[in-house]
């Protein structure tokens, strides 16, 4: 059932900071049906284990087959919106080993394709670090604003993914409410992980980032010449054939090759059935560089100069040793591209696009040098080959570093841009900075204490000590945030934008370190 909810009386520093009894929580009964390989390293005789599981799935009997399948069907089928979907699908993927496979009956090839599945639990260990936008669709109450919510889950092996969640911000005066209100959607009971492919490789692209990489130049423009301006995987294939052939006179023409398909293997977009609801759509790793994680999405409506939006995000990718920056686009939130940011700016965790280009150039916040508050440019929001430091920490709530808390937000007062400082026991709270609307790389204004802090009641969890976001909403003069209560559930507390300008102390300093 849908809740609505308003401001507690007894939040933080009233008016500036109004705690909801709003609670997520991570659901560990959202499972995704992924496919499940026993053994595939091997047994020592060469013969993997997928091959005996196949083996003995065949020498049951037909009787066998149909109750030990109608017993999964009785336990997991209603856990999916397509089960006999899943179950075709994962035995597809090993009916190369079997002779014959045609011949099988359904619920043999189905029984078969459950032994090669397992369900995953997103959010069984940790869901937080939300962010939020404007819903792509608007179609409520004169008023209303449609949102949408992402947050980190965190499951089995500590792997980290993407859900959703969405939800109504209600202006005051609503259903007969004083203040503003929020509510949020009921979560669809199914998760799906969406249909992956590769993306057409832009060759500019391509070779700034080859060159950035250290890729043999003249091996590099041997396969890209000729080559049209975006091209598919297999013409890149192509021209890599005729760069190994050549590899007696082209000594590095092996290693160049490996290391560009290692480059567009991180191009790819996710699309899912329109059938699917938002709060069910998650998006898993895909890639080498996210085999350990997607983490900490930092969402923005984005606006073109033309007036057109479309909805960009970065996020961290982590391979179990490194991370990598990287960059989602969508529309609709129904096709996902990601693909590579390039540069020192890129170089850490915790950049946040601006919703729109400044002064003809995309910009973004950085926390390059893993401690202090920047600003970067570029000229095509992929490449940001510069950062100026910002903010400094100063005060001893953020004294061991700071960082940003998701995309800035255009008020007429300067860009509003929501940090988070980590203090003593490595207690992280939420401030705030002022940037010019003109030039961002200029602060007019920084709060000398949190705006949110760790709550009796919120300091317990994964990460105690935590309260954190990845991005907040603007609706009138009402700021909808979302944050994470050490890294254990989400909460959302409306704040009036005027009552959090009004504490941000004025900074003298024309210069770029406040």
């Amino acid at each position: 059932m849908t809740v609505t909810h308003g401001p507690r009386a007894d939040a933080e520093d009233a008016p500036t900071a109004g705690r909801t009894p709003v609670v997520i929580r991570p659901d560990a009964r959202r499972v995704v049906a992924r496919l499940f390989l026993p053994g595939q390293e091997g047994a020592v005789s060469g013969t993997s284990r997928a091959a005996g599981v196949i083996e003995r799935c065949l020498a049951l009997s037909e009787r066998q087959t149909r109750e030990l399948l109608a017993d999964l069907v009785a336990d997991h089928g209603t856990r999916h919106r397509s089960f006999d979907a899943v179950l075709d699908a994962h035995f597809a993927a090993v009916a190369h080993r079997i002779d014959g496979p045609g011949h099988l009956t359904t619920a043999r090839r189905h029984l078969i394709g459950a032994y090669f599945t397992q369900e995953y639990a997103l959010e069984a260990a940790a869901l937080f670090n939300p962010s939020v936008v404007v819903h792509p669709v608007q179609d409520g109450a004169p008023g209303d604003l449609r949102l949408v919510m992402s947050a980190r889950a965190v499951g089995e092996g500590h792997l980290s993914s993407l859900v959703f969640r969405t939800g109504v911000l209600r202006p005051p005066g609503a259903a007969g409410a004083t203040g503003p209100t929020v509510t949020m959607d009921d979560v669809s009971p199914f998760a799906a992980t969406g249909t992956p492919r590769t993306t057409l490789i832009d060759g500019e692209r391509l070779a700034h980032e080859a060159t950035l990489a250290g890729v043999d130049a003249e091996s590099l423009h041997f396969v890209l010449e000729g080559m049209p301006a975006r091209f598919t995987t297999q013409e890149l294939d192509v021209a890599l054939q005729r760069l190994t052939v050549q590899g007696l006179t082209r000594i590095h023409s092996h290693k160049t090759a490996e290391r560009l398909r290692a480059l567009t293997e991180g191009w790819y977009e996710i699309e899912f059935p329109a059938r699917t609801e938002l709060s069910e759509r998650v998006l898993m790793p895909q890639v080498a560089v996210e085999s350990h994680g997607i983490e900490d999405a930092r969402f923005v409506r984005f606006t073109q100069d033309d007036g057109t939006s479309t909805y960009l995000a970065t996020y961290t990718a982590f391979d179990g040793a490194g991370i990598q920056v990287r960059r989602l686009e969508t529309p609709d939130f129904r096709l996902f591209r990601s693909s590579t940011l390039t540069g020192l700016a890129a170089t850490n965790k915790g950049m946040a696009l601006f919703p729109r280009r400044v002064a003809g150039r995309y910009v973004a916040l950085s926390r390059w040098d893993r401690e202090n508050t920047s600003v970067a440019f570029s000229d095509d929001g992929h490449h940001w080959p510069e950062a100026v430091t910002l903010q400094t920490p100063v005060h001893p709530w953020e004294l061991i570093q700071l960082g940003n808390c998701g995309s800035p937000i255009e008020t007429p007062a300067g860009w509003l841009v929501l940090t988070h400082g980590v203090g003593p026991l490595r207690r992280y709270a939420i401030g705030a900075l002022l940037l010019d609307l003109d030039d961002p790389t200029r602060v007019i204004g920084r709060l000398s204490r949190p705006l949110l802090s760790p709550a009796d009641d919120e300091r317990d969890g994964y990460v105690p000590n935590v309260v954190y976001t990845c991005g907040a909403l603007l609706h009138g003069r009402t700021l909808l945030l979302p944050y994470g209560c050490s890294d254990s559930q989400i909460r959302i507390t409306l704040l009036d934008l005027p009552a959090v300008l009004d504490r941000l102390v004025p900074t003298a300093s024309e210069g770029h370190h406040p």
